[in-house]
């Protein structure tokens, strides 16, 4: 939510930051259907909608990059 009103440039560090929770959070999703806490029905679903906001950040990563390519720097 905070990168969406930042400059391109500080973008990248909190997009970045939140793809690294994500991969925490992940993380510990598998943990908790290894332990047996999550059912394998649920472990699908949540890996699902995790999967598709970490495609969500990766393409938003990638397009700030490619606007910061676009953008001239400044002197």
């Amino acid at each position: 939510m905070i990168a969406k009103y930042l400059n391109p440039k500080d973008k990248i560090a909190h997009l970045k930051k939140a793809s690294l929770g994500l991969d925490l959070l992940k993380f510990f999703l598998q943990l908790s259907w290894e332990i047996k806490s999550l059912d394998n029905k649920k472990y699908i679903a949540l890996s699902e909608k995790i999967e598709e906001i970490g495609k969500m950040i990766g393409g938003w990563i990638g397009k700030t990059k490619k606007l910061l390519e676009k953008t001239p720097a400044k002197k």
